[in-house]
């Protein structure tokens, strides 16, 4: 190559000739050479692109699987059943009248703010995988974040759940009490503050005053834990509608879920706690 540019800039037996086409092959070096780093420096960024969204899937469980300093928290109370297998609901909507379902399915018209995953999936996604042998759930999380929208509120809720972690507060530890549907339900519907009590969690109070402490003075965590509000406020609304009572307990009993409802419970939009500061004022 560099015989090619040599000859190319008129190199020959004489000296003076020989120094300027040298010259001349700097100067071509030092016009192309940023160029080629241009070049190279899109590439590694579109390849490290490609690397971080393939690490987005991976982080949500990773980061969650149980560790070896994280004291084992006892069975959670008041947690519906699991669903039952998909085939298994499958056969039982079919003796239900699957028929009648299919038929006002194809009635209507689609619905541009439907979900993308069904309710199984959706279910797993947002509890995120248990390990990296959980398939199922980390199937559904990869189809989750091919969601824009589910995508953003799963990253949030990951960030939530991990920022919260090292405060000293997990998920396996927040207790939910007896199971109220209908308050979801009217909670989806705009239903806010003390009436929705029933919704709250059963844990200690200073799980409730770290979050509430993390909210008010930690700017980091309050920007995240705003946005995931935001969006599994958003998702409950949609979810509702769709899904039975069963299976909305279920939703709110993920990792999300609790997440959620510790954070809506220490800012006031469920129940009536009042953080420490103001409890005597």
């Amino acid at each position: 190559m560099l015989v090619v540019l040599l000859k190319l800039f008129g190199a020959s037996g004489d000296a003076d000739v020989e120094t300027s086409a040298v010259s001349k092959l700097l100067s071509f070096a030092g016009l192309v050479t940023p160029l080629a780093l241009i070049w190279l420096a899109v590439g590694l960024g579109r390849a490290i692109a490609g690397l971080q969204a393939e690490a987005i899937e991976l982080r949500a469980s990773l980061a969650l699987i149980g560790r070896d300093d994280v004291p084992q928290a006892p069975a959670i109370r008041h947690v519906p059943a699991a669903p039952a297998p998909r085939a298994q609901a499958q056969g039982a909507q079919a003796a239900s009248g699957q028929a009648g379902a299919q038929a006002g399915q194809q009635a209507a018209p689609e619905d541009e703010g439907a979900l993308a995953l069904d309710e199984y999936e959706l279910i797993a996604a947002i509890n995120f995988p248990d390990g990296p042998d959980d398939q199922e759930a980390i199937s559904a999380l990869r189809k989750a974040l091919a969601d824009p929208e589910l995508a953003r509120l799963i990253r949030a809720a990951q960030d939530v759940v991990t920022l919260l972690s090292k405060r000293g507060v997990y998920m396996e530890e927040l207790y939910t009490r007896e199971p109220d549907a209908a308050g979801w339900r009217r909670f989806a519907e705009g239903t806010r503050g003390a009436s929705l009590q029933g919704l709250t969690l059963d844990v200690d109070a200073q799980f409730l005053d770290t979050a509430s402490d993390m909210m008010r003075f930690d700017e980091v965590f309050r920007d995240v834990a705003q946005h995931f509000l935001r969006r599994y406020d958003k998702l409950i609304g949609r979810a509702a509608p769709e899904l039975d009572d069963r299976l909305l307990l279920a939703m709110t009993y993920t990792r999300s879920g609790r997440a959620f409802t510790l954070l809506a419970q220490a800012t006031g939009m469920i129940g009536n706690y009042q953080p420490q500061g103001e409890q005597n004022a």
